[in-house]
């Protein structure tokens, strides 16, 4: 294996190659064919299997992690097996201009020759594997995780949807919006509360699934909003759910539109959060891993990406992103087996007129949203960054293109390129239309209108059920039979159900139409 020296491991491979590797740990490296396994070097001593995880989480499933010791006895090396070569390019392709830094020093990245890991009955990997299976767990949404992570040298010592900030050197202001924008890349954020204590900016941030927060404080933790100041200190709180009584300039509770504004100022004049609406914003064009915002350290001045100020901007004026133009979304971690640019329409078209979708044909698991505008686009991203779909955990945000090119005449595209710039399913075309004060996160209870009078109850049920619904509760509108509530068994099945059936057709030119309820039953 390359920069190995006077090492008492062995790993087995089915293409060693090891004259070639060793090469490539003298002076200029030659470069490899791309391969799952990747060669990551010059990792400080003390860094965890879990941050060296972290690096590959972004971009797919890591099957395989095997830690060595290097030449110098201050560095470490590491051995990542992804589980694709698709993921494993995306991560080479992405760390390439950029170098990641873990405990603030720059790891290298390359292609190993090493097809695959074999770590079999090595009792020195039992930390590193013990974190493989750890960070994996998070992944799947499994919480019961933290004593396979605490082995590791404890990377979560407590678990929590709910994070602690403290914004040390705050030179220039902070306000919610901006944070929002920071920590809503890593998911769904429900609530979040700002305050001062002890001198120190402070705030409270609750996502709607702890592993997002897993994520954010993995990636985000000691490092700058602005060049030189304004550093995050994240952590897990101890609060497990955060209350807010008032939507104003220092505390907002995302999942309801209706909170009155206390005696703070109103900063937002829209049903939903726009962190975009007080201030003149720029975002450069994202170009990091499919849906997913940088997992680890970048270099002073860079660390947050795009959300970079340099010192010399004016109190008040300093620009944080934005999203001018914008209105294609970069949706990935889909499940290619499942998804289809009809069930994306339809998904983001509760939060906007979707005009057009295309799923990469190369990696059915990434695809492209265009949007009407680039304020729907946005609503979107708050509502289903982070949304399971299909048994995955999807992620959306801002992609580097403008627009969708269809594809030429006779170009083989095998029908992952829709156009809906007409369909006359498109909630928002009228600007007074009152589905713009009818917008809410995915849950388990959908609304349902526009049913036709000879439907009854058992006929909707069983609608349902032969989607694969579990059926918890439902109820007809007392003063309009023409709506109902339906309770599914989780919010996921609601997702695919609200897929499968709106525009159901009744017969008779009758169509079922079916939003997320704030509701319950």
């Amino acid at each position: 294996a390359s920069g190995v020296s006077n090492r008492p491991f062995t790993m087995s491979n089915s293409t060693p190659a090891k004259d070639n590797e060793k090469k490539q740990s003298k002076g200029n490296r030659l470069p490899c064919s791309p391969s799952r396994v990747l060669h990551i070097r010059q990792i400080p001593n003390g860094v965890t299997g879990a941050e060296v995880i972290s690096l590959g989480l972004p971009f797919g499933k890591v099957t395989n992690l095997l830690m060595l010791r290097g030449k110098a006895m201050y560095w470490l090396q590491a051995f990542l097996e992804m589980a694709s070569i698709d993921a494993a390019v995306s991560m080479v392709n992405y760390y390439t201009p950029g170098r990641p830094h873990l405990h603030n020093q720059p790891v290298y990245i390359q292609y190993s020759n090493y097809k695959e890991l074999r770590t079999d009955n090595q009792h020195y990997q039992a930390r590193p594997q013990a974190a493989l299976q750890g960070v994996n767990a998070v992944q799947h949404g499994n919480l019961g995780i933290t004593s396979a992570l605490a082995a590791e040298g404890g990377v979560l010592p407590t678990y929590s949807s709910v994070l602690r900030i403290v914004v040390e050197n705050a030179f220039y202001p902070i306000t919610l919006d901006i944070l929002y924008q920071i920590f809503s890349k890593f998911g769904f954020v429900l609530k979040m509360v700002m305050f001062y204590k002890n001198n120190q900016f402070q705030a409270l941030l609750q996502y709607a699934d702890a592993t997002n927060a897993y994520y954010a404080k993995m990636s985000l933790d000691g490092h700058s909003i602005y060049t030189g100041c304004c550093t995050l200190h994240v952590d897990f709180s101890k609060f497990t759910n955060l209350t807010v009584k008032y939507n104003n300039d220092k505390s907002r509770d995302f999942t309801r539109i209706d909170l009155p504004f206390g005696d703070g100022q109103r900063t937002v004049e829209t049903s939903l959060p726009t962190p975009f609406a007080t201030q003149n914003t720029i975002l450069p064009s994202y170009t990091g891993p499919p849906g997913f915002a940088p997992t680890v350290g970048f270099p002073q001045g860079a660390a947050l990406g795009p959300l970079v100020v340099t010192t010399s901007a004016v109190p008040g004026h300093m620009t944080s992103p934005g999203i001018p133009g914008n209105s294609v979304l970069l949706v990935s971690n889909l499940n290619p087996e499942a998804i289809t640019p009809y069930g994306l329409f339809i998904l983001f078209g509760v939060y906007g007129d979707v005009h057009r979708v295309k799923i990469m044909f190369k990696n059915r698991g990434i695809a492209l949203v265009q949007m009407a505008d680039a304020t729907q686009a946005q609503t979107a991203i708050n509502y289903l960054n982070g949304q399971r779909l299909y048994g995955r955990v999807m992620h959306a945000t801002f992609s580097k293109y403008q627009t969708i090119q269809l594809p030429p005449m006779g170009q083989e595209d095998k029908g992952l390129t829709k156009d809906y710039s007409n369909s006359p399913l498109h909630r928002f075309k009228n600007p007074c239309s009152k589905n713009f004060q009818n917008i809410f996160p995915p849950s388990a209870t959908l609304h349902l209108s526009n049913i036709p009078p000879s439907v009854t109850v058992d006929d909707l049920k069983n609608l349902f059920t032969s989607k694969g619904s579990t059926v918890k509760g439902f109820k007809f509108f007392q003063k309009d039979c023409k709506m109902a509530l339906i309770q599914l068994g989780s919010v996921e099945e609601a997702v695919h159900a609200l897929i499968e059936l709106h525009n159901h057709d009744f017969g008779e030119n009758q169509h079922l139409r079916v939003s997320f309820s704030k509701s319950t039953i």
